[in-house]
């Protein structure tokens, strides 16, 4: 019977949301949604009355929606009431829970980060913890998101959760207050080398406009400044009239920042800078990765095409499409892309066209790519992102330093470590002496660390296809010689990349001490990519030059 209230109740959906579709005018060709939408109505209920085997209904028609978003664009989702929350957390970077992260550890989920002044915080919850249960219930083989729903909820809500502390032999059982956790959209600025303001900026939730403003006010007022760098490395997107009051401060007002176009003429729109800049002289330098993407993209491009800062780091992630999220029956969302956006030049920096099954947009080279001139005329091209103005590569951690991190290697000693030290100096001071650095080996050793190199692995996928091929009685003297030469030795890797292993390790044990703040302190003190930011900021002529077009 309530199954049939529920088949029943999917058609009736069905049914009012073609009718709504029909009327609204923006359809061509209502007819064939009004027949799709019954076609797959009827089919529903005839599986639930002919199929062998019990149907879950609510899980079939999610398949079928998540397979339909799937043939248009990573970005068009459907979000069921379970997960409302999470969209107040993408436009606003609020949560109801204890503040903290937390990883999959085998059979359990532990504690990964705490987040400075919050409920996970105060009640002196600590990376490393080992989650057992939350309230009363068992959460052994819980994936994260399962255990991480458990410790959400309503602001002001008790909790209690229960974990296993490394190097306690009982369990113990804290009590939480749930409050309403806001991330900072920046999480740390500051002044680099006496001279260069630094802000950087983590999401673009609301007010971060606001934010960056008052950070960038602070530091024009205390300090006599060369220029300021906003790191937009990582920076995933998030609501782009705040990526607009960004480009604001440096930009004259009634400028144009960016443009929306979508197939309905209420998306196509123009944004435009509309207060007084704080600063239009200032050089800027913006850093940007591969995982800049969205707003920081448009931020970033914005300052390249009106040539007003330099760009310096990794060619960004190419997401030019512009989402709104629209209301569905049973308090159900869908994020849905509308538009796409232009940034000044009039180019769109969209890498990869879903439209084309091929996906073949971000291999064209920039000599096939339609080229635009930024407000100087220097070249730039669209559909690929935005490219640095001074491509400075991200650090390549080593196989050594990869495993390191994915076995936990470097997590588990930082917790070792905080709990034999009560201090530590600060994060511009801390440093691995050698002594740390041999405590760290020795530490390898008792969790028998190994690993294998790259050449390594190719080398036995070499004589795996060799015997595959019956090849390898042939070649099998070459082959053990070869892996005799290649065969590594973890101590002289230790040695050879120290330097790398050596930041690993410094900013997972600062973070243990001073939160997030630390690491990111900790950070600026080994990275090519701020350094050459530092130094073009210095660098007057070199910075001048970028900006003044090629006259080849």
């Amino acid at each position: 019977m309530v199954k049939n209230k529920i088949v029943r109740s999917l058609i009736l959906v069905f049914v009012i949301s073609t009718i709504s579709v029909s009327t609204t005018g923006f359809v061509s060709n209502d007819f064939q949604i009004s027949k799709h939408m019954e076609i797959f109505a009827n089919m529903v209920k005839k599986l639930h009355v002919n199929y062998v085997d019990e149907v879950k209904i609510g899980e079939l028609v999610q398949t079928g929606i998540d397979a339909m978003l799937e043939k248009l664009d990573p970005y068009t989702v459907y979000i069921p009431e379970s997960e409302i929350e999470d969209v107040q957390m993408m436009t606003t970077g609020e949560y109801g829970g204890i503040g903290s992260t937390i990883q999959k550890r085998e059979d359990y989920v532990q504690i990964a980060k705490i987040y400075e002044g919050f409920p996970a915080d105060k009640g002196n919850l600590k990376p490393g913890d080992k989650i057992i249960k939350v309230e009363d219930k068992d959460v052994k083989g819980k994936s994260t998101e399962e255990v991480s729903n458990l410790l959400k909820g309503q602001s002001g809500s008790e909790i209690n959760v229960t974990i296993q502390r490394p190097f306690e032999d009982k369990p113990q059982t804290i009590t939480l207050k749930r409050e309403k956790i806001k991330l900072d959209n920046i999480p740390y600025s500051g002044l680099l080398d006496n001279s260069t303001g630094y802000i950087k900026l983590s999401r673009f939730t609301r007010n971060a406009g606001d934010e960056v403003k008052e950070e960038l006010e602070k530091l024009k007022e205390n300090n006599d400044l060369n220029g300021i760098i906003l790191d937009l490395r990582n920076n995933g997107g998030g609501l782009l009239n705040e990526a607009v009051e960004i480009v604001n401060l440096f930009i004259p007002k009634g400028q144009v920042v960016v443009k929306t176009k979508g197939k309905l003429e209420s998306k196509n729109n123009t944004y435009r800078t509309t207060r007084e800049p704080v600063d239009t002289t200032i050089p800027l330098a913006i850093l940007v990765n591969e995982n800049s993407a969205s707003a920081s993209e448009i931020v970033a491009g914005a300052i390249q095409d009106l040539d007003r800062g330099v760009v310096i780091g990794e060619t960004t992630f190419g997401k030019g499409l512009v989402q709104n999220i629209v209301p569905l029956s049973y308090n159900t969302r869908m994020k849905v892309t509308v538009a796409k956006y232009y940034i000044p030049s009039g180019r769109c920096i969209q890498s990869i066209d879903y439209s084309d099954d091929n996906n073949q947009q971000e291999s064209i080279p920039d000599s096939l790519r339609p080229k635009f001139k930024t407000q100087n005329g220097r070249i730039v091209y669209d559909a690929k992102g935005i490219k640095p103005d001074a491509v400075v590569k991200s650090k390549e951690y080593k196989q050594i330093s990869r495993k390191l991190i994915s076995g936990h290697f470097i997590f588990d000693f930082a917790t070792d470590f905080y709990y034999k030290k009560d201090s530590i100096a600060g994060p511009q001071k801390f440093a691995i002496t050698d002594k740390i650095y041999q405590d760290f080996s020795d530490f390898l050793d008792k969790k028998d660390f190994s690993y294998k190199t790259k050449t390594e692995q190719k080398l036995e996928d070499l004589k795996e296809t060799a015997e595959n091929e019956m090849y390898l009685e042939s070649i099998e003297k070459e082959l053990k010689s070869l892996e005799k030469e290649l065969h590594h030795d973890k101590d002289k890797d230790l040695k050879k990349f120290r330097s790398q292993i050596e930041s690993l390790l410094k900013n997972e044990i600062i973070g243990r001490y001073y939160y997030q703040k630390g690491e990111i302190i900790a950070g600026l003190n080994d990275e090519k990519q701020t350094d050459k930011a530092v130094s073009l900021l210095k660098d007057k002529e070199e910075y001048n030059k970028i900006l003044t077009p090629s006259t080849h």
